[in-house]
């Protein structure tokens, strides 16, 4: 791929218990895929988890938050007539300066 762009949305989602949030969890297929994964999940360990994740990540109104990150991935195919990027120490601006932020190094 030639000039790959990719993007993060963080949402975060309040469930009223864990029950609804495992429920969207199967709804988007990010349930466990391995062949024979073992034995079912019982009432019991399930009430516990409800419980603990309750007690640690529940909100005044009882409810749960769940942050999802959603990754949006684009590239496109080279061709000649496509753009070339710009070598690098080229700018003539820092971006961080033309958006008004603090520039953020991947050592913060």
């Amino acid at each position: 791929f030639a000039l790959p762009v990719s993007d993060v949305d963080r949402l975060t989602v309040r469930y009223p218990d864990l029950l609804a949030l495992i429920r969207d969890l199967r709804a988007m297929g990010e349930t466990n895929v391995l062949a024979g994964n073992g034995r079912p999940l019982t009432r019991a360990l399930i009430a516990r988890a409800a419980q603990l994740y309750a007690e640690r990540f529940g909100e005044p109104d009882g409810r749960i938050p769940a942050t999802f990150e959603i990754i949006h991935l684009a590239g496109w195919a080279p061709h000649e007539s496509q753009q070339k990027p710009l070598p690098r120490g080229s700018a003539k601006m820092r971006l961080a300066d033309a958006l008004g932020v603090r520039e953020q190094t991947g050592e913060e």
